[in-house]
């Protein structure tokens, strides 16, 4: 094949759109990655971006009915970003409407370079990519979509995008998977997991599930799914008793196993599987809820599982959250099939032979493992009844779109980018500044209630700074297998990249850059040393979107006033946390936060198994997780008269 680069519409207006998913950093990182790795291949590469002028208006009618312009020949918001701009002799095509191919330029130049196979990156996934997609397809192209270097401001369009691409012939894949396409690898092998802390250690490799696999997952949980509903509330409860024996039996080596293929510090891993085992205890108690009650003369109301559920779960806490759904979803006499992330396949295929060994009968719970196209696959399944997610942004789009295409119920938990208020009259500001930091770097910040932003009274801000820097440098960085290690590696060295980019796409904003622990961090590993960035820029990238990473941003609230927009003015919304004694303060932060967990004097980091646990605004999608709301999530309502 004869392969070309199509760069479309990377330009200043559209990449400033507060609304973009992925942010403009990331998704021009992610294009320049692309962009140089063709141009070392040799691969012609074509610019095609919109083109405006104020004399001769050619644009869109909806962008006149808006007033709207963008793109304007000679502006700033016309070109490309540096790392993105057209070298000498690389063509430019212009466009005043969706698809590049009108008018026949882009045909004469990709009849020129002889191309067949064309690699698309760019905005807006859900407009103009997809309609130079599938033009290009229309011609005869094989057309490859760069996954990660693509982004648009309409994320859950852009997500049924995505999916009508990959039904279509069009390849949808990651960056790193085109380039290795582009040298003649294979593009679906299946996942290497490598030990984070020993990143020259591969642990396996897994297998990606086609539809067929899935189909035959789903229909062995549904088989076995009517004996487990006849079962009795206390037979079922049973067995998650007899499964939490186990992991109590094997607490150890479970703890050992999270720390070498997740990288979770060998003492947070026990915490794991004492919060697994307490959720699974948890559920159990609620065997005797009654599920039937009357309504009326002649009525009642009764509660009947809800049927086979998806199960797609995360790698950082691929014990604990898993179980927090399997728990209720059996307890309530569904069926599971699970799709774990591929880092968190080993814990689970672990998990399947505990279930085995606790007497869960065979198809009741079927695992699947894969990518994030095995995930959709599995939620898409017209054997599936509802789905339980917990993922990032991207996840949670896609889930959204499928869900609501199929008309069944979602609950997703989609990460926070969490604050804590620290204000000068807290009780204890050494203390406070300490929790924060353990909050925000423990297990590196690999969670989705770490402690991402600290906002920080102006008249504290600078003592607070100095406490916070000396809590830091005492946290234990080092090997997760080690006691002693509090902050470990990140899950791989993709993710090590990742966060390094950040950290320096936010230096030039940054009102100082931090690392406690120096540049120095154990050899081998995808580690990355604690670092806390000093921000007053609201709208940055930094303080704007989750990292999950040992990152801890500071931002500087000159009243209480401001400190509440600063905490409600990102899109997420799962915790929130205050350290103040003031009872005012504690009151208007208890009516004002936007968060759906909120606390007082505590890092955000860590919930009960009992209580509510959920997000607001772009966290959560549907009914939180645990206690009374398991019910809601894995039986439904039915009214019964007569």
């Amino acid at each position: 094949m004869k392969p070309a680069l199509l760069l479309v519409d990377l330009q200043e207006d559209y990449l400033r759109s507060p609304s973009l998913e992925p942010s403009r950093g990331a998704l021009v990182e992610r294009a320049a990655a692309l962009l140089a790795g063709c141009r070392r291949r040799g691969v012609p590469v074509v610019h095609v971006r919109t083109t405006v002028y104020r004399d001769d208006d050619h644009r869109m009618e909806h962008w006149k009915r808006l007033g709207r312009w963008r793109c304007v020949a000679g502006t700033p918001g016309h070109a490309a970003p540096a790392a993105l701009a057209p070298r000498d002799g690389e063509p430019v095509v212009d466009k005043t409407a969706f698809s590049p191919f009108l008018g026949g330029r882009l045909d004469e130049v990709l009849g020129g370079l002889g191309a067949d196979l064309l690699v698309v990156a760019g905005v807006h996934l859900h407009a103009c990519v997809r309609a130079t997609a599938l033009d290009a397809y229309q011609r005869g192209f094989t057309v490859w979509v760069a996954d990660d270097a693509v982004g648009s401001d309409d994320a859950l369009h852009a997500a049924v995008t995505r999916r009508y691409l990959a039904e279509r012939a069009v390849e949808v894949l990651p960056v790193d998977a085109v380039l290795a396409a582009l040298d003649g690898g294979p593009r679906a092998t299946g996942f290497v997991h490598l030990a984070p802390a020993d990143v020259e250690r591969p642990l396996w490799r897994v297998p990606v599930a086609g539809p067929d696999e899935v189909a035959r997952a789903t229909a062995a949980a549904r088989a076995a799914r009517p004996a487990w509903s006849a079962a009795t509330p206390a037979a079922r409860a049973a067995l998650l008793r007899r499964l939490a024996t186990l992991l109590g039996r094997d607490a150890a080596a479970l703890a050992a196993q999270l720390a070498l293929e997740v990288g979770k510090p060998i003492a947070q891993g026990r915490d794991e599987v004492g919060r697994g085992t307490a959720l699974l205890e948890a559920a159990a108690r609620r065997a005797d809820e009654a599920l039937e009650a009357p309504c009326g003369p002649g009525s009642r109301r009764r509660r009947v599982p809800v049927g086979t559920i998806a199960l797609v779960t995360p790698w950082n806490n691929p014990l604990a959250i898993p179980l927090g759904k399997l728990a209720p979803a059996l307890l309530y006499g569904n069926a599971v099939v699970w799709k774990p992330a591929p880092a968190g396949t080993g814990i689970a295929r672990r998990v399947m032979e505990l279930l085995a060994e606790a007497g869960c009968p065979a198809g009741l719970v079927s695992l699947v493992s894969g990518d994030a196209r095995t995930a959709e696959a599995v939620m898409a399944d017209p054997g599936v009844d509802a789905v339980a997610l917990t993922g990032g942004a991207a996840a949670g789009r896609a889930a959204q779109a499928l869900c609501a295409r199929r008309h069944v119920p979602l609950q997703a938990e989609l990460g926070g980018n969490n604050a804590a208020i620290v204000w000068s009259d807290a009780a204890d500001l050494a203390g406070a500044a300490r929790l924060v930091a353990e909050g925000a770097f423990g297990f590196a910040g690999q969670r989705c209630t770490a402690n991402r932003r600290v906002i920080v009274e102006a008249g504290c801000h600078d003592r607070f700074v100095d406490l916070l820097r000396d809590a830091t440098a005492a946290l234990v960085l080092g090997d997760p297998a080690d006691e002693a290690t509090q902050v470990g590696p990140v899950i791989s060295l993709a993710a090590r990249a990742r966060i390094a980019a950040a950290i320096e796409r936010a230096a030039p904003a940054a009102s100082f850059v931090v690392t406690p622990h120096g540049d120095a961090v154990p050899p081998g590993g995808a580690y990355v040393a604690p670092t806390i960035v000093g921000c007053d820029d609201a709208a940055h990238e930094i303080v704007q979107e989750e990292t999950f990473g040992p990152v801890l941003v500071v931002e500087r609230a000159a009243d209480f006033d401001h400190a509440l927009r600063l905490c409600n003015g990102v899109r997420h919304g799962l915790v929130a946390a205050l350290f103040s004694a003031a009872p005012e303060r504690r009151a208007r932060f208890l009516a004002e936060a936007q968060a759906g967990i909120l606390k007082l004097d505590a890092a955000t980091a860590g919930a009960d198994v009992e209580a509510p646990f959920g997000g607001w605004k772009a966290s959560g999608v549907g009914p939180p997780e645990h206690g009374d709301s398991n019910r809601e999530f894995y039986t439904r309502t039915q009214a019964v008269y007569g």
